[in-house]
Protein backbone atom coordinates (compact mmCIF):
# COMPACT_ATOMS: atom_id res chain seq x y z
CA UNK A 1 0.00 0.00 0.00
CA UNK A 2 1.32 3.24 -0.66
CA UNK A 3 0.26 6.97 1.08
CA UNK A 4 -0.69 9.74 -0.85
CA UNK A 5 -0.48 12.94 1.10
CA UNK A 6 -2.39 16.08 -0.80
CA UNK A 7 -1.89 19.47 0.85
CA UNK A 8 -4.43 22.61 0.83
CA UNK A 9 -3.66 23.70 -3.06
CA UNK A 10 -4.14 20.38 -3.98
CA UNK A 11 -7.85 20.04 -2.57
CA UNK A 12 -8.69 24.43 -2.72
CA UNK A 13 -11.07 23.52 -5.38
CA UNK A 14 -14.02 21.29 -6.63
CA UNK A 15 -11.83 20.87 -10.01
CA UNK A 16 -8.30 20.31 -7.57
CA UNK A 17 -10.48 17.52 -5.37
CA UNK A 18 -11.62 15.90 -9.00
CA UNK A 19 -7.97 16.33 -10.00
CA UNK A 20 -6.97 14.49 -6.52
CA UNK A 21 -9.43 11.29 -6.52
CA UNK A 22 -8.30 11.12 -10.20
CA UNK A 23 -4.72 10.67 -9.47
CA UNK A 24 -5.46 8.48 -6.31
CA UNK A 25 -7.65 5.85 -8.43
CA UNK A 26 -5.42 5.86 -11.18
CA UNK A 27 -2.93 2.97 -10.75
CA UNK A 28 -6.31 1.00 -9.35
CA UNK A 29 -3.05 0.20 -6.14
CA UNK A 30 -5.01 0.10 -2.53
CA UNK A 31 -3.96 3.64 -1.34
CA UNK A 32 -4.03 5.27 2.35
CA UNK A 33 -4.65 9.01 1.60
CA UNK A 34 -4.01 12.04 3.89
CA UNK A 35 -5.68 15.70 3.67
CA UNK A 36 -5.12 19.08 4.70
CA UNK A 37 -7.95 21.43 4.65
CA UNK A 38 -9.07 23.34 1.73
CA UNK A 39 -6.30 26.21 1.46
CA UNK A 40 -7.56 29.42 2.74
CA UNK A 41 -10.02 26.87 5.33
CA UNK A 42 -7.33 27.09 8.20
CA UNK A 43 -6.79 30.91 8.53
CA UNK A 44 -10.45 31.47 8.41
CA UNK A 45 -11.01 29.05 11.63
CA UNK A 46 -7.93 30.73 13.50
CA UNK A 47 -9.74 34.38 12.60
CA UNK A 48 -13.23 33.04 13.81
CA UNK A 49 -11.17 31.67 17.13
CA UNK A 50 -9.18 35.01 17.32
CA UNK A 51 -13.03 36.89 17.48
CA UNK A 52 -14.23 34.25 20.03
CA UNK A 53 -10.84 35.00 22.24
CA UNK A 54 -12.01 38.81 21.81
CA UNK A 55 -15.48 38.31 23.05
CA UNK A 56 -17.16 38.98 19.70
CA UNK A 57 -19.40 36.39 18.44
CA UNK A 58 -21.20 38.88 16.17
CA UNK A 59 -17.97 38.60 13.70
CA UNK A 60 -16.97 35.38 14.30
CA UNK A 61 -21.08 34.39 13.29
CA UNK A 62 -20.13 36.32 10.18
CA UNK A 63 -16.97 34.89 9.22
CA UNK A 64 -18.76 31.27 10.09
CA UNK A 65 -21.48 31.99 7.81
CA UNK A 66 -19.28 33.44 5.17
CA UNK A 67 -17.41 30.43 4.97
CA UNK A 68 -20.46 27.90 5.10
CA UNK A 69 -21.51 29.71 1.71
CA UNK A 70 -18.47 29.36 0.03
CA UNK A 71 -18.74 25.23 0.99
CA UNK A 72 -21.99 25.11 -0.14
CA UNK A 73 -21.09 26.32 -3.46
CA UNK A 74 -18.15 23.83 -3.41
CA UNK A 75 -21.03 21.02 -3.15
CA UNK A 76 -22.94 22.39 -5.75
CA UNK A 77 -20.07 22.61 -8.27
CA UNK A 78 -18.54 18.61 -7.05
CA UNK A 79 -21.08 16.72 -6.77
CA UNK A 80 -23.29 15.58 -9.73
CA UNK A 81 -25.98 13.14 -7.91
CA UNK A 82 -28.48 14.61 -5.73
CA UNK A 83 -28.40 11.51 -3.13
CA UNK A 84 -24.34 12.57 -2.64
CA UNK A 85 -24.98 16.43 -3.14
CA UNK A 86 -27.91 16.24 -0.33
CA UNK A 87 -25.94 13.95 2.37
CA UNK A 88 -22.53 16.69 2.15
CA UNK A 89 -24.66 19.56 2.53
CA UNK A 90 -26.45 18.15 5.19
CA UNK A 91 -22.73 17.17 6.43
CA UNK A 92 -22.14 20.90 6.00
CA UNK A 93 -24.80 21.67 7.64
CA UNK A 94 -24.08 19.85 10.85
CA UNK A 95 -20.53 21.13 10.94
CA UNK A 96 -21.15 24.91 11.25
CA UNK A 97 -23.79 24.46 13.30
CA UNK A 98 -21.07 22.85 15.42
CA UNK A 99 -18.74 26.01 14.76
CA UNK A 100 -21.44 28.74 15.87
CA UNK A 101 -21.82 26.21 19.20
CA UNK A 102 -18.70 28.07 20.25
CA UNK A 103 -20.30 31.60 19.99
CA UNK A 104 -22.10 30.84 23.06
CA UNK A 105 -19.60 29.38 25.72
CA UNK A 106 -16.61 30.14 27.65
CA UNK A 107 -13.71 29.87 24.41
CA UNK A 108 -10.13 29.12 25.24
CA UNK A 109 -7.42 27.00 23.79
CA UNK A 110 -9.11 23.45 23.21
CA UNK A 111 -11.80 24.84 22.32
CA UNK A 112 -9.73 26.95 19.40
CA UNK A 113 -8.19 23.75 18.12
CA UNK A 114 -11.00 21.96 18.02
CA UNK A 115 -12.27 25.10 15.54
CA UNK A 116 -9.24 24.58 13.68
CA UNK A 117 -9.56 20.77 13.15
CA UNK A 118 -12.37 21.31 11.20
CA UNK A 119 -11.19 22.46 8.05
CA UNK A 120 -9.36 18.91 7.83
CA UNK A 121 -12.83 17.09 8.59
CA UNK A 122 -14.60 19.24 6.20
CA UNK A 123 -11.93 18.43 3.13
CA UNK A 124 -11.99 14.54 4.09
CA UNK A 125 -15.64 14.27 4.29
CA UNK A 126 -15.91 15.98 1.12
CA UNK A 127 -13.11 13.64 -0.58
CA UNK A 128 -14.89 10.12 0.79
CA UNK A 129 -17.95 11.34 -0.91
CA UNK A 130 -17.25 12.32 -4.42
CA UNK A 131 -14.88 9.07 -4.28
CA UNK A 132 -17.97 7.26 -3.23
CA UNK A 133 -20.05 8.78 -5.85
CA UNK A 134 -17.63 7.77 -8.52
CA UNK A 135 -18.37 3.94 -7.82
CA UNK A 136 -14.17 4.07 -5.65
CA UNK A 137 -14.69 1.47 -2.47
CA UNK A 138 -13.31 4.27 -0.25
CA UNK A 139 -13.74 5.15 3.18
CA UNK A 140 -12.93 7.38 6.08
CA UNK A 141 -10.85 7.60 8.94
CA UNK A 142 -10.94 9.43 11.50
CA UNK A 143 -7.39 10.61 12.41
CA UNK A 144 -8.38 11.42 16.20
CA UNK A 145 -9.06 7.36 16.15
CA UNK A 146 -5.75 6.75 15.82
CA UNK A 147 -3.25 9.66 15.28
CA UNK A 148 -2.10 10.73 19.13
CA UNK A 149 0.72 12.48 21.07
CA UNK A 150 2.65 11.69 24.16
CA UNK A 151 3.15 14.05 27.68
CA UNK A 152 5.78 15.52 25.68
CA UNK A 153 3.58 16.46 22.72
CA UNK A 154 6.02 14.14 20.12
CA UNK A 155 3.83 11.40 18.33
CA UNK A 156 3.33 8.08 20.25
CA UNK A 157 4.29 5.75 17.29
CA UNK A 158 3.43 2.34 18.91
CA UNK A 159 -0.36 3.78 19.99
CA UNK A 160 -0.27 5.10 16.42
CA UNK A 161 0.69 1.50 14.72
CA UNK A 162 -1.46 -0.79 17.15
CA UNK A 163 -4.49 1.46 17.23
CA UNK A 164 -4.03 2.04 13.17
CA UNK A 165 -3.63 -1.52 11.85
CA UNK A 166 -6.63 -2.88 14.16
CA UNK A 167 -8.46 0.04 12.50
CA UNK A 168 -7.64 -1.44 8.89
CA UNK A 169 -8.05 -4.73 9.90
CA UNK A 170 -11.91 -4.25 10.78
CA UNK A 171 -12.07 -2.35 7.02
CA UNK A 172 -10.05 -5.11 4.91
CA UNK A 173 -10.77 -4.44 1.29
CA UNK A 174 -11.49 -1.15 0.99
CA UNK A 175 -9.44 0.55 -2.30
CA UNK A 176 -8.89 3.91 -0.79
CA UNK A 177 -8.51 5.07 3.02
CA UNK A 178 -9.06 8.32 3.62
CA UNK A 179 -8.15 10.39 7.05
CA UNK A 180 -7.00 13.73 8.24
CA UNK A 181 -3.72 15.44 8.21
CA UNK A 182 -1.95 18.06 11.09
CA UNK A 183 -5.27 16.82 13.72
CA UNK A 184 -4.69 14.30 16.74
CA UNK A 185 -5.24 13.92 20.17
CA UNK A 186 -2.89 14.57 23.17
CA UNK A 187 -2.05 12.12 25.78
CA UNK A 188 -4.87 13.46 27.86
CA UNK A 189 -7.41 12.49 24.80
CA UNK A 190 -8.22 16.47 24.35
CA UNK A 191 -8.08 17.46 20.25
CA UNK A 192 -4.81 18.56 19.12
CA UNK A 193 -2.28 18.77 16.73
CA UNK A 194 1.39 18.05 15.31
CA UNK A 195 2.29 21.38 14.90
CA UNK A 196 5.68 20.80 13.33
CA UNK A 197 5.36 19.29 9.69
CA UNK A 198 1.64 18.79 9.75
CA UNK A 199 -0.12 16.50 7.39
CA UNK A 200 3.11 15.69 5.92
CA UNK A 201 3.91 14.17 9.35
CA UNK A 202 0.89 12.61 9.26
CA UNK A 203 1.62 10.96 6.26
CA UNK A 204 5.31 9.72 7.63
CA UNK A 205 3.37 8.43 10.76
CA UNK A 206 0.52 6.26 8.97
CA UNK A 207 3.25 5.35 6.49
CA UNK A 208 5.67 3.89 9.18
CA UNK A 209 2.63 2.54 10.85
CA UNK A 210 1.25 0.49 8.26
CA UNK A 211 4.79 -0.39 6.94
CA UNK A 212 3.35 1.07 3.44
CA UNK A 213 5.75 0.53 -0.24
CA UNK A 214 6.14 4.23 -0.52
CA UNK A 215 5.02 7.71 1.12
CA UNK A 216 4.41 10.29 -1.72
CA UNK A 217 3.79 14.43 -0.23
CA UNK A 218 1.92 16.17 -3.46
CA UNK A 219 2.50 19.94 -3.64
CA UNK A 220 2.00 22.53 -6.26
CA UNK A 221 5.91 22.29 -7.08
CA UNK A 222 7.99 19.59 -9.12
CA UNK A 223 10.04 18.19 -6.25
CA UNK A 224 12.79 19.71 -4.40
CA UNK A 225 14.84 21.97 -6.29
CA UNK A 226 18.71 22.92 -6.38
CA UNK A 227 18.43 26.38 -5.54
CA UNK A 228 15.11 28.67 -4.14
CA UNK A 229 13.16 29.65 -7.54
CA UNK A 230 11.78 32.62 -6.09
CA UNK A 231 15.50 33.61 -6.43
CA UNK A 232 17.32 32.32 -9.02
CA UNK A 233 16.71 31.78 -12.39
CA UNK A 234 16.86 28.27 -14.02
CA UNK A 235 16.75 25.82 -11.04
CA UNK A 236 15.67 21.94 -11.58
CA UNK A 237 14.12 19.76 -9.44
CA UNK A 238 16.71 17.08 -7.45
CA UNK A 239 15.59 13.78 -8.22
CA UNK A 240 17.16 11.84 -5.83
CA UNK A 241 17.98 12.98 -1.81
CA UNK A 242 18.96 11.00 1.29
CA UNK A 243 16.85 11.79 4.46
CA UNK A 244 20.07 13.95 6.01
CA UNK A 245 20.29 15.55 2.80
CA UNK A 246 16.30 16.49 2.72
CA UNK A 247 16.52 17.35 6.48
CA UNK A 248 19.47 19.75 5.93
CA UNK A 249 17.65 21.13 3.07
CA UNK A 250 14.82 21.47 4.95
CA UNK A 251 15.42 23.20 8.06
CA UNK A 252 17.87 25.81 6.26
CA UNK A 253 14.94 27.10 4.05
CA UNK A 254 13.47 24.24 1.84
CA UNK A 255 9.60 25.29 2.01
CA UNK A 256 8.42 22.53 0.42
CA UNK A 257 9.46 19.89 3.16
CA UNK A 258 9.58 20.11 7.23
CA UNK A 259 12.73 18.88 8.05
CA UNK A 260 10.88 16.38 11.22
CA UNK A 261 8.43 15.48 9.22
CA UNK A 262 9.99 12.48 7.45
CA UNK A 263 11.89 11.32 10.35
CA UNK A 264 9.40 8.52 10.97
CA UNK A 265 10.07 7.11 7.34
CA UNK A 266 13.75 7.71 7.70
CA UNK A 267 13.72 5.15 10.69
CA UNK A 268 11.19 2.86 8.80
CA UNK A 269 13.28 2.73 5.62
CA UNK A 270 10.50 3.92 3.31
CA UNK A 271 11.27 6.09 0.78
CA UNK A 272 9.48 9.41 0.44
CA UNK A 273 8.50 11.00 -3.16
CA UNK A 274 7.70 14.58 -3.49
CA UNK A 275 5.32 15.07 -6.52
CA UNK A 276 3.58 17.91 -8.37
CA UNK A 277 -0.21 17.49 -8.81
CA UNK A 278 -0.06 20.68 -11.44
CA UNK A 279 2.43 17.62 -13.38
CA UNK A 280 2.08 14.13 -12.03
CA UNK A 281 3.46 12.77 -14.85
CA UNK A 282 7.17 14.43 -13.96
CA UNK A 283 9.30 12.34 -11.80
CA UNK A 284 9.68 14.63 -9.09
CA UNK A 285 11.74 14.07 -5.78
CA UNK A 286 12.75 10.61 -4.04
CA UNK A 287 13.81 10.78 -0.67
CA UNK A 288 15.60 7.70 0.97
CA UNK A 289 18.40 6.35 2.37
CA UNK A 290 20.56 5.81 -0.24
CA UNK A 291 24.02 8.14 -0.51
CA UNK A 292 25.39 9.05 -3.94
CA UNK A 293 28.77 9.75 -3.12
CA UNK A 294 30.45 12.64 -4.88
CA UNK A 295 27.66 15.23 -5.72
CA UNK A 296 27.00 18.25 -4.38
CA UNK A 297 23.12 18.36 -4.65
CA UNK A 298 21.29 21.43 -3.72
CA UNK A 299 21.55 24.99 -2.24
CA UNK A 300 19.04 26.63 0.74
CA UNK A 301 18.37 29.78 2.45
CA UNK A 302 17.13 30.86 5.52
CA UNK A 303 16.55 34.71 6.44
CA UNK A 304 15.81 36.37 9.58
CA UNK A 305 18.83 35.39 11.32
CA UNK A 306 20.69 36.95 14.19
CA UNK A 307 24.49 36.52 14.84
CA UNK A 308 25.73 36.78 18.63
CA UNK A 309 28.91 36.78 19.33
CA UNK A 310 30.21 36.95 23.18
CA UNK A 311 34.35 37.61 23.53
CA UNK A 312 36.15 37.13 26.84
CA UNK A 313 39.59 36.71 27.69
CA UNK A 314 38.34 34.61 30.63
CA UNK A 315 37.43 32.29 28.27
CA UNK A 316 41.20 31.14 27.29
CA UNK A 317 41.46 27.45 28.65
CA UNK A 318 38.02 28.02 31.19
CA UNK A 319 36.44 24.95 31.66
CA UNK A 320 32.35 25.28 31.90
CA UNK A 321 32.34 28.52 29.69
CA UNK A 322 30.47 27.27 26.91
CA UNK A 323 28.15 25.43 29.36
CA UNK A 324 27.26 28.39 30.63
CA UNK A 325 26.79 30.21 27.84
CA UNK A 326 24.54 26.97 26.16
CA UNK A 327 22.18 27.19 29.43
CA UNK A 328 21.20 31.04 29.03
CA UNK A 329 20.22 29.84 25.49
CA UNK A 330 18.59 26.89 26.81
CA UNK A 331 16.63 28.58 29.49
CA UNK A 332 14.71 31.14 26.84
CA UNK A 333 14.39 27.86 24.56
CA UNK A 334 15.96 29.43 22.13
CA UNK A 335 17.92 27.17 19.52
CA UNK A 336 20.83 27.88 17.80
CA UNK A 337 21.19 27.56 14.25
CA UNK A 338 24.96 27.71 13.58
CA UNK A 339 28.18 28.09 15.77
CA UNK A 340 32.06 28.80 15.44
CA UNK A 341 34.45 29.20 18.72
CA UNK A 342 37.98 30.57 18.84
CA UNK A 343 40.36 30.85 22.05
CA UNK A 344 38.69 33.94 23.18
CA UNK A 345 35.49 33.88 21.85
CA UNK A 346 32.53 32.25 20.32
CA UNK A 347 29.81 32.75 17.66
CA UNK A 348 26.31 31.96 17.26
CA UNK A 349 23.44 32.27 15.36
CA UNK A 350 19.83 32.22 16.39
CA UNK A 351 16.34 32.25 14.48
CA UNK A 352 14.08 33.12 17.00
CA UNK A 353 14.05 37.24 18.91
CA UNK A 354 11.75 36.52 21.14
CA UNK A 355 14.06 36.48 23.96
CA UNK A 356 17.11 38.61 22.53
CA UNK A 357 17.18 41.01 25.02
CA UNK A 358 17.62 39.01 28.13
CA UNK A 359 19.48 36.39 26.19
CA UNK A 360 22.22 39.39 25.62
CA UNK A 361 21.55 40.79 29.09
CA UNK A 362 22.60 37.25 30.32
CA UNK A 363 26.06 37.07 27.81
CA UNK A 364 27.59 39.97 28.80
CA UNK A 365 27.89 38.87 32.68
CA UNK A 366 31.11 36.65 30.98
CA UNK A 367 32.17 39.07 28.19
CA UNK A 368 31.57 41.35 25.52
CA UNK A 369 28.50 41.02 23.43
CA UNK A 370 27.96 42.17 20.43
CA UNK A 371 24.96 41.35 18.19
CA UNK A 372 24.45 41.32 14.08
CA UNK A 373 21.25 40.92 12.79
CA UNK A 374 19.01 40.70 9.39
CA UNK A 375 21.16 38.20 8.09
CA UNK A 376 20.79 35.11 6.26
CA UNK A 377 22.25 31.25 6.47
CA UNK A 378 23.56 29.96 3.37
CA UNK A 379 23.65 26.13 2.91
CA UNK A 380 25.32 23.83 0.00
CA UNK A 381 24.05 20.13 0.87
CA UNK A 382 25.27 17.19 -0.53
CA UNK A 383 28.43 14.50 0.14
CA UNK A 384 30.46 16.91 2.02
CA UNK A 385 32.66 13.96 3.90
CA UNK A 386 35.83 15.75 5.03
CA UNK A 387 37.51 12.97 2.78
CA UNK A 388 36.35 14.80 -0.55
CA UNK A 389 38.94 16.94 -1.56
CA UNK A 390 38.01 20.08 -2.56
CA UNK A 391 34.26 20.00 -2.22
CA UNK A 392 34.09 22.24 0.67
CA UNK A 393 36.77 24.51 -1.69
CA UNK A 394 34.12 24.95 -4.64
CA UNK A 395 31.35 26.29 -2.61
CA UNK A 396 34.14 29.02 -0.86
CA UNK A 397 35.06 29.97 -4.34
CA UNK A 398 31.69 31.00 -5.08
CA UNK A 399 31.31 32.92 -2.00
CA UNK A 400 34.64 34.86 -2.26
CA UNK A 401 32.86 38.00 -3.76
CA UNK A 402 30.53 37.92 -0.90
CA UNK A 403 31.45 38.89 2.85
CA UNK A 404 31.03 36.11 5.08
CA UNK A 405 30.15 37.12 8.76
CA UNK A 406 30.77 32.60 9.77
CA UNK A 407 31.51 29.53 8.28
CA UNK A 408 30.05 26.17 9.86
CA UNK A 409 31.60 23.02 8.03
CA UNK A 410 32.13 19.33 9.68
CA UNK A 411 29.12 19.13 11.90
CA UNK A 412 27.82 17.21 9.24
CA UNK A 413 28.85 15.07 6.50
CA UNK A 414 25.70 16.38 4.10
CA UNK A 415 26.83 20.24 4.45
CA UNK A 416 28.02 23.84 4.85
CA UNK A 417 27.04 26.41 5.89
CA UNK A 418 27.45 30.68 5.22
CA UNK A 419 26.18 33.22 7.50
CA UNK A 420 25.63 36.73 5.33
CA UNK A 421 23.62 39.64 5.26
CA UNK A 422 19.99 39.01 3.77
CA UNK A 423 20.93 42.16 1.25
CA UNK A 424 23.75 39.99 -0.19
CA UNK A 425 21.70 36.23 -0.39
CA UNK A 426 20.77 36.87 -4.07
CA UNK A 427 23.98 36.99 -5.33
CA UNK A 428 25.23 34.28 -2.97
CA UNK A 429 22.38 31.80 -4.43
CA UNK A 430 23.08 32.90 -7.92
CA UNK A 431 26.97 32.67 -7.61
CA UNK A 432 26.55 29.04 -5.88
CA UNK A 433 24.58 28.07 -8.73
CA UNK A 434 27.21 28.97 -11.68
CA UNK A 435 29.59 27.42 -9.67
CA UNK A 436 28.32 24.09 -8.44
CA UNK A 437 25.17 23.16 -11.11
Amino acid sequence: MKVMKFGGTSVGSPERIKNVASLVTKSGEQTFVVLSAMSGTTNSLVEISDYLYRKNPESANELINALEKKYVKHVEELFSTEEYKQKTLQFISEEFDYLRSFTKDLFTSYEEKSIVAQGEVLSTNMMVNYMSECGTNATLLSALDFMRTDKNAEPDPHYIKEKLNAILSEEKGRQVYITQGFICRNAYGEVDNLQRGGSDYTASLVGAAIGADEIQIWTDIDGMHNNDPRVVEKTEAVRQLNFEEAAELAYFGAKILHPTCVQPAKYAGIPVRLKNTMDPDAEGTIIDNVIVRGKIKAVAAKDNIIAIKIKSSRMLLATGFLRKVFEIFESYQTPIDMIATSEVGVSMSIDNDDHLNEIVDELKKYGTVTVDTNMCIVCVVGDLDWSNVGFETLATDAMKNIPVRMISYGGSNYNISFLIKESDKKQALQNLSNVLF
